[in-house]
């Protein structure tokens, strides 16, 4: 490809919108384009991105068995209603009715419509197990779209199910794709760590998220310095820490506390340390209301608390609700007689001795609270969020903390959408059984974000070989000096003749200019063609990732080049992640 044709429209100032590297990159390297918030156009050379990391997607996923199919974006409502998804989804679905007046939505993801086709032709357990996947366009209406195709109201998406006769098939297909997953990440280059989570909205009893180890990241993890263990904090488990004693003892007493309502505030007002004060928020998830009791030092977890109650979400109560269940405005709840509400204590809570609670009344706390004395929770249950320094639950590490861009997500789903769709198999025996199901899905474009996130410096972008637009990069510093150009001719045609991606900058601009859009949309390679050079028959090879140059032999560069892309690459291929 010649610069002087590519659709390249380079920025030299940062785009005011964007908030973090990926933005910025992608808007000033001229790999795509703002239509409206949350949707975007790609360019060139950022279509040819997303097309190499679709191409890894597809070779793992047909080399694990998978099979490509082609889905409607347009989806009907009534798939949906047999699930029950309809309205359990949320606002982020794109609802649409048509001239007929019937219902349908813009596709957010595709199990009802997977396991619609699959009933349909699936009748034996001959058949199976069978895996089916696409690499398609995913719509969802986030209230507050950002971070360019982070958080996109239109993202391209790779999701494959599996079916499987039993949970033996499922755990096979399960860390089949695992795996498939570390292998495709590594292949783009991505430092990435799969770790436990939460199932949310998708439902099943098992799932793995992949976040790619990045400063930008949404997610907030947590892995042990000892073992293995590696989690979502909406999904860690938090051991109750050992309890300290203070020998401690006081009858319980009302203490006047104006103008004293935050945890900062009472360890002053009281000289007590916030491990010693219980701090109680009132939720209310679907039509219950319940009242979540931690230490003052910890946070609610609100994932946890509304699998407690089994809702799909919770939200802090309002104004109305505060004072019908605690008698007081809102800022002074305390455990104390509560009325009409659940009472769900964190495990930590119970090991306090004697601590301070709101009194459930205008500038008045409780002193000497002592659980299981002067009030008994409905349940006790781990809802708090894990934080680095918390025990780790193998008993033997420390919590670590990090942050991760999550790319791509394995679930267990069981029968979750078999049973409601109807989707069985006749088994041996003749007996009709559900299929027994699981999702996997890849985010292609936020794939590519985060690539960038963790391969970049002040210059610009620095894309592994495998996802590169293009591999070289060929700069005649003058391009009207007939002797470069006659060079760079050759080594042009040269590469493309040895199957090498490459560009040649062929366009009448100062050489420092064609540098800086290099160094910006990110060559791994560039060959620069200069007269002290050409000199001695010479050109200077420069790595863009780590700033690597030399001068090598005109006619021996082509070779060079084409080796050590073809072993980069084959590197990559080989990658064991574990």
């Amino acid at each position: 490809m010649r610069m002087s044709k590519l659709l390249m429209p380079t920025l030299r100032e940062v785009p005011a919108e964007a908030e973090i590297a990926s933005h910025r990159l992608m808007l000033r390297a001229a790999m795509m384009r703002k239509v409206a918030a949350g949707i975007y156009s790609y360019l060139p050379l950022g279509y040819r991105v997303l097309q190499k990391i679709m191409q890894i997607v597809r070779e793992e996923m047909d080399a694990a068995g998978g099979q490509e199919v082609l889905l409607p974006i347009v989806q009907p409502a009534e798939l949906w209603h047999e699930t029950g998804r309809w309205d359990d989804y949320g606002e982020e679905m794109f609802k649409l009715i048509d001239r007929h007046e019937r219902q349908f939505c813009l596709g957010p993801t595709h199990e009802e419509i997977t396991t619609a086709l699959v009933r349909n032709e699936v009748r034996s357990y001959r058949q199976l197990p069978l895996m089916v996947y696409q690499i398609q366009n995913k719509y969802r209406d986030e209230i507050r779209p950002r971070f360019g195709v982070m958080r996109g109201r239109e993202f391209i998406m790779k999701d494959l199910y599996s079916f499987d006769r039993d949970e033996e098939g499922l755990d096979n297909s399960y860390w089949t794709m695992f795996h498939a997953y570390e292998r495709i990440f590594a292949r783009c280059g991505l430092n990435t760590r799969p770790v436990e989570a939460d199932s949310g909205a998708i439902g099943g009893d098992q799932t793995h998220e992949f976040m790619a180890i990045a400063d930008a990241g949404e997610a907030e993890i947590v892995y042990c310095s000892s073992c293995d263990y590696a989690a979502n904090v909406e999904k860690a488990e938090c051991l109750t820490p050992p309890a300290e004693s203070t020998g401690r003892e006081e009858p319980l007493v009302e203490v006047a506390t104006p103008d004293v309502r935050t945890i900062e505030d009472l360890e002053k007002f009281f000289s007590r340390p916030a491990s010693e004060m219980m701090k109680t928020l009132i939720y209310r998830g679907g039509d219950q209301v319940v009242a979540a009791v931690l230490r003052g030092d910890h946070e609610v977890n609100e994932i946890k608390l509304a699998r407690a109650i089994g809702c799909l979400e919770v939200e802090l109560a309002d104004d109305r609700t505060i004072e019908e269940v605690t008698g007081a405005p809102r800022g002074f709840a305390g455990p104390i007689g509560l009325k009409n509400c659940k009472i769900i204590a964190d495990p930590a809570v119970m090991s306090i001795e004697s601590g301070i609670a709101g009194g459930n009344a205008v500038d008045v706390h409780l002193r000497g609270v002592k659980p299981g004395r002067d009030f008994t929770p409905d349940e006790i249950i781990d809802i708090r969020k894990a934080q680095p320094g918390d025990p780790c639950p193998c008993g033997q590490g420390v919590l670590q903390g990090a942050r991760g861009i999550e790319v791509g997500q394995v679930f267990k789903l069981g029968t979750k959408y078999s049973e409601p769709l109807g989707a069985t198999f006749t088994d041996e025996d003749g007996v009709e059984r559900p299929l027994i199901m699981g999702c996997y899905g890849i985010g292609v474009s936020r794939t590519m974000a985060a690539i960038i996130e963790q391969c970049h410096d002040d210059d610009g972008i620095c894309w592994p070989i495998t996802v590169a637009p293009y591999h070289v990069d060929i700069v005649p510093v003058s391009y009207r000096d007939e002797q470069q150009r006659a060079a760079a001719e050759r080594i042009y045609d040269e590469l493309n003749k040895a199957g090498v991606e490459a560009v040649i900058d062929d366009r009448d601009e100062r050489p420092g200019v064609k540098f800086k859009d290099a160094d910006l949309i990110g060559f791994p390679i560039r060959i620069t063609i200069g007269p002290r050079g050409l000199a001695d028959g010479q050109v200077e090879v420069r790595w863009r990732a780590t700033g690597e140059e030399y001068l090598i032999s005109l006619n021996e560069v082509v070779s060079h080049v084409q080796d050590r892309i073809t072993r980069a690459i084959a590197q990559s291929k080989c990658v064991c992640t574990g």
